[in-house]
């Protein structure tokens, strides 16, 4: 029974660290003091200037990730969901998973020619391709292996 009880909170505080970290990074996003275009003194492209919603609000993060005001919304939605998913085990799970499926499937698209703006919507290519990457494997350990592990079940039961 101990064995269960950690194995639910470990799923719950791997949705609650990624969603932290996705949160922190779509409001750093929003704050034209971290976010750079390259070569330039600019800090992101204003709205009311932009030529279409792809550059809106277009720069990198830190100087690293690139983003957009789209890409910085679907950010912090993610960290919500991710804090929100903290209430239950069961919520955990479903995020985890879910997680780890989209994010790898996002990670491959930003390494694909056609796809690495997501169609013309927001960035995907870069460093967001090792964030995107990286984050989906620790949510799948994390929240999905690891778990099963210590409540000694198979992890076709704990899916």
């Amino acid at each position: 029974m101990e064995n269960i009880q950690t194995a639910k909170m470990v799923e719950r505080y791997c949705a609650l660290t990624i969603g932290i970290l996705f949160l922190l990074l779509g409001l750093a996003g929003f704050t034209p003091a971290l976010v750079s275009l390259p070569g330039t003194s600019e800090s992101f492209v204003p709205l009311d200037a932009s030529p279409n919603a792809y550059a809106a609000g277009f720069g990198y993060i830190f100087g690293l990730f690139p983003t957009n005001f789209l890409h910085n919304l679907v950010r912090c939605a993610v960290g919500l969901l991710g804090i929100a998913s903290y209430n239950s085990a069961k919520s955990a799970r479903l995020f985890n998973g879910t997680f780890a499926i989209a994010y790898l499937a996002i990670a491959i698209m930003g390494l694909l020619p056609f796809a690495k703006t997501f169609f013309g919507f927001m960035p995907l290519f870069g460093n967001n391709v090792w964030v995107n990457f990286l984050s989906a494997i620790a949510s799948a350990y994390y929240g999905l292996v690891i778990p099963s592990k210590v409540a000694g079940v198979n992890l076709s039961q704990n899916i």
